[in-house]
């Protein structure tokens, strides 16, 4: 579907032929960790607004480097500079660390004269990014601690404690609670079958593993995640946020339009905001208005729609974009703090639940044998 969409769009859709970028098929490399890509970005940014050539300020960077991956990542851009080659067609050529967004933004500052204003923007991108992530990973650390030391508590009962008590109950069978009984069969199968059962975990994982990496995972794992409503508002949000940030900050750099779709399609992690985002490119590069997209999108909510029909009539298209990109983060934020807030006390009764259930099953067999000794 894509190239036939490429085709129908024409040479004006080609990724690299509108700024005469290379392809992103350059030579191969390890990704940059975003940490080492904030540093060569915002140092450069720094040494460029102070008057040092780019060469004399690579070279600088070059030797500053906190990572040997960084190192490395700079010699490479050094070199292409030092040839004669610009310093976007250079960024281009490491794909894995250069994002097309990135490639894109600083070809229209070089042309542009403002490259150390563009990489301040980038840097504070990457900087907007890594705090998203850490964001997501603090909503969902401590409700899988909770569930991972439930998981462990419980299987140190049925281990380590139930075993000790099994030897009296036999004596009251019969007369134990299911909970009890059933505890006790599956301390018993924990403690006879425990290689076969850490076998078929191992194998389970490795099963779901491998399914993950089938192409049609990510798209079932999309639909699912899609069709759960308030997790459906958390993802979307967030694909708006990243999406419609990209867009802003690319047109208000002198990126093309359907460059800045381009970049913001790869960089997207949702396979249907991709399409989406393919459509819009398809509907762009036909000479129609980027509005009438978001019309046709049941992914869009009606403010982003109408939002971006009125940026687009009055040609700020540029800061709407931005702007609702703003908007839209502090909703996300607060529905992840609700969710994570909703998720705490859960999990908390889940653990009690369990618990409880345990210290029953333990203290009720106990109380039927001391009535009996009496």
């Amino acid at each position: 579907m894509a190239i036939e969409m490429r085709a129908r769009m024409g040479p004006a859709a080609a990724a690299p032929a509108a700024s005469g970028l290379p392809s992103a098929a350059g030579r191969r490399s390890r990704a940059l960790r975003g940490s080492d890509r904030m540093f060569l970005t915002e140092r450069l940014s720094l040494l460029l607004e102070t008057g040092v050539p780019l060469h004399v300020a690579l070279e600088s960077l070059e030797r500053q480097a906190p990572s040997d991956a960084l190192r490395r990542v700079i010699t490479r851009l050094l070199e292409d500079v030092s040839s004669g080659q610009s310093f976007s067609h250079a960024l281009a050529q490491q794909p894995q660390s250069f994002s097309r967004t990135y490639v894109y933004l600083v070809d229209a500052a070089e042309r542009g004269g403002f490259l150390p204003a563009v990489l301040l923007k980038l840097k504070e991108m990457d900087a907007k990014r890594q705090e998203l992530v850490a964001v997501l990973l603090a909503a969902v650390t401590y409700p899988a601690f909770l569930l991972l030391f439930s998981a462990a508590v419980v299987v140190f009962v049925l281990v380590v404690v139930f075993p000790k008590f099994a030897s009296l109950f036999v004596s009251i069978y019969d007369q134990l609670p299911i909970t009890t009984r059933f505890l006790m069969t599956t301390s018993s199968l924990l403690l006879e079958r425990w290689p076969w059962i850490l076998g078929t975990l191992a194998l389970l994982g490795l099963g779901i593993w491998r399914w993950s990496l089938r192409p049609d995972a990510a798209e079932k794992l999309d639909r699912w995640a899609l069709g759960v409503p308030f997790l459906r508002d958390i993802v979307i949000e967030l694909q708006l946020v990243q999406f419609l940030g990209l867009i802003g900050l690319a047109l208000d750099n002198g990126v093309s339009l359907l460059e800045a779709l381009q970049a913001s399609r790869e960089v997207s992690g949702s396979r249907s905001f991709r399409r989406f985002i393919a459509d819009l490119e398809e509907t762009v590069a036909q000479g129609g208005r980027v509005a009438t997209g978001f019309e046709n999108s049941r992914l869009v909510p009606s403010l982003v729609r109408q939002m971006i029909a009125t940026g687009e009539e009055s040609g700020r298209l540029a800061f709407v974009a931005g702007r609702v990109s703003s908007f839209y983060e502090q909703q996300w934020r607060r529905k992840l703090a609700l969710l994570s807030k909703l998720a705490e006390p859960a999990m908390l009764v889940v653990m009690g639940a369990v618990v409880g259930i345990l210290v029953t099953s333990l203290i009720l067999p106990i109380f039927k044998l001391s009535t009996a000794v009496h």
